[in-house]
């Protein structure tokens, strides 16, 4: 599946939203402009500012907000990058040192305040009580994942369903507000505001599943981190779990401690199990039946390029190798 197909039906749009965030990017300080201008330019897939622009499109909106809401969500999903960084202590990400391994974790935290800031600023000008409500929840749902995927971390007891409770609110979570954003922009009815909610909310979901497979899968070239992040701070992600509950009680062992210790001295072996167990085969088939999912949320939309670019991104979520 080709990204650049998916981005083909907004073109026009996206280098709209470059311009647009590299507007509301400045400032008056220096070290703003330098820190937040490295973590935006530092490729991505921009897969949630697609989101926006493609579901509004696909809901036949022919204004401009759509535009400032995709920005919106950039900035909002980068400050989360930012702070992510830094709870994780992360040195790499998209295959380059993260900000906080440059500037430190003071000032990375502390540009990732500007950038929600400005992204509340930019929702004023929207003047939408709709948009600015979506997203006060989104990012209030984002902050508690990240304490939940706290509490989660060390701890080898964490069930499935409170690792996917983690996955809805911190990752999937942004992906429901940026679809919706489009038929909340374009004034469509309720249900069909709902419906692409739950489409992106589906997407997203298999998008961070995919995510927890490439961890052990994908190289560190094309994942643009080290392998075994995941693992090395302790998480307890969806393949891990699912090896614990199918391995040998030695290989359950294995994995536990790993959990709690961290690091990857182990990693070789975590491998093994996972492999051995089904667990990424695992991960993956949940991540195709959630794309799938969403697809079926579409089914209100008239035919359009915009709509079948929002069924390829379902598809793309759950091919791709990085």
């Amino acid at each position: 599946m080709d990204i650049e197909r998916i981005r083909a039906p907004i073109a026009d749009d996206l280098r709209a939203v470059d311009a647009l965030i590299r507007q509301q990017l400045h400032s008056d300080v220096a070290l703003i402009n330098q820190l937040a201008g490295y973590i935006i330019d530092g490729g991505g897939k921009r897969l949630r500012p697609v989101a926006v622009l493609l579901a509004a499109r696909a809901c036949g909106y022919a204004g401009n907000d759509h535009i400032a809401a995709a920005a919106i969500v950039e900035f909002i999903h980068t400050a989360t990058l930012l702070h992510d960084d830094v709870v994780d202590e992360s040195s790499l990400r998209r295959g380059r040192e993260t900000a906080n391994a440059i500037w430190g974790n003071q000032a990375s935290v502390l540009v990732g305040d500007f950038l929600y800031s400005r992204s509340f600023q930019m929702m004023v000008g929207i003047g939408s009580m709709r948009v600015m409500e979506i997203m006060a929840d989104t990012t209030n749902t984002i902050a508690e994942g990240e304490v939940m995927q706290l509490l989660n971390c060390h701890d080898p007891d964490t069930t499935e369903e409170r690792y996917m409770a983690v996955i809805h609110c911190k990752t999937a979570k942004l992906f429901e507000a940026a679809a919706q954003l489009g038929a909340v922009l374009a004034n469509r009815p309720r249900d069909t505001e709902l419906a692409l909610g739950r489409y992106g909310l589906h997407l997203g979901t298999a998008f961070q599943l995919i995510d927890d497979v490439l961890d052990y899968r994908a190289s560190s070239a094309e994942l643009g981190k080290n392998i075994g992040d995941d693992l090395a701070e302790g998480k307890p992600t969806l393949p891990l779990i699912h090896a614990m509950r199918h391995g040998t009680v030695e290989e359950a062992r294995i994995i536990r401690k790993a959990i709690e210790q961290g690091g990857l001295d182990q990693l070789d072996l975590v491998t093994r199990t996972i492999e051995s167990t089904g667990a990424l085969d695992y991960t993956a088939r949940l991540a195709v039946e959630q794309a799938e999912r969403a697809i079926a949320e579409l089914a209100l939309l008239l035919g359009s390029p915009a709509k079948d670019a929002l069924i390829d991104l379902a598809r793309f979520a759950v091919s791709r190798r990085y």
